[in-house]
């Protein structure tokens, strides 16, 4: 297996990646740190015989990943962000996958640490929440093994032969290159991506509430134009639904200041969507979480009304910046 990491640069988060990936219980890999011009901090770690330190000046994840890709030993490429870290058995339940030959990609989850602030773990709490994420609650929180057609590359595994065959990611699309290989991998070469829970990363979040929604924002300016760009697998009402809440928000408010009738439905449906947030929220497992209900409750409503206001963003957009 080849690890494949992409940076900037140095970082305590990418340390901590790199240390747990060492520490793995299975024994055959390499790990490649993809910087923009070398480390420049030195650390006795990455002087292990299998981290490959490989320069590649300042390009976006998915073009980082590809030079990995050809510099990779590899029958299996692993892709993990350099702010997350993986499961000591990441590797073993990874590979006990490929053992079905029909089976060309793989996926897992990518949990909370504990470690994580407050407004971190609020964070957390926000994407594992079904209010915010529906089926994709899959992608914080370990679920049932399932055949999936779009999966995220902070925690993703591949079969270099399958990369090879469709030119790697070759795109420039960041965030969103992940979605393209998925597509590559399903629509064109007709193959499965299959998500095991066991195959498991912890994955540090961006804290609420500008850092979180600043994501956010990026995510849905793409999947709103991927909604036209790969219909395939991003034309699907779930991601339209943020969108339709905000216009839901914004219209009857502009309906109930001239209608008294209206104002009384307007305001019941807001306490149905609000009351809604609260019971498929992800806090009432713990007191620690329950403490965080506040932010979560914040976090969520903001997340649906940034995600809708970028999505309809994408929806309209003729060209992104990186195209």
């Amino acid at each position: 297996v080849s690890i494949i990491i992409a940076v900037k640069d140095y970082s305590e988060n990418l340390r901590e990646c790199v240390d747990n990936c060492l520490r793995l219980s299975a024994s055959d890999f390499e790990i490649i740190i993809l910087p923009d011009q070398g480390l420049k901090q030195r650390d006795p770690l990455f002087e292990d015989r299998r981290v490959k330190i490989i320069s590649t000046q300042e390009l976006t994840p998915p073009q980082k990943r590809d030079i990995g890709i050809k510099h990779s030993e590899g029958e299996i490429l692993a892709f993990i962000d350099d702010d997350a870290y993986p499961q000591r058995d990441w590797l073993e339940n990874a590979l006990d996958n490929f053992q079905d030959k029909e089976i060309a990609a793989l996926g897992g989850p990518a949990i909370t640490p504990g470690s994580d602030n407050s407004l971190q773990q609020a964070s957390g709490l926000v994407y594992s929440s079904l209010s915010a994420s529906g089926n994709h609650v899959r992608r914080y929180l370990p679920m049932q093994r399932q055949e999936v057609d779009d999966y995220p590359s902070c925690n993703f595994f591949v079969r270099k032969s399958v990369m090879q065959s469709i030119g790697g990611f070759n795109t420039n699309f960041w965030p969103g290159e992940d979605t393209k290989l998925c597509l590559d991998i399903t629509k064109k070469l007709g193959k499965k991506i299959i998500y095991d829970p066991r195959v498991l990363v912890f994955h540090h979040r961006r804290p609420l509430y500008l850092p979180h929604l600043r994501q956010i924002a990026n995510y849905a300016l793409h999947r709103g134009y991927f909604a036209k760009r790969y219909p395939e697998t991003s034309l699907k009402i779930a991601y339209f639904l943020p969108s339709f809440v905000l216009i839901a928000i914004l219209f009857g408010a502009l309906q109930s200041l001239v209608s008294v009738n209206f104002r009384m439905f307007y305001f019941l449906g807001i306490f149905v969507y609000l009351s809604l947030i609260v019971l498929f929220s992800d806090v009432f497992s713990s007191l620690k979480k329950f403490a965080l209900l506040p932010y979560v409750f914040s976090g969520i409503v903001t997340t649906h009304i940034t995600y809708g206001l970028y999505f309809i963003k994408g929806l309209l957009s003729n060209k992104l910046s990186e195209e």
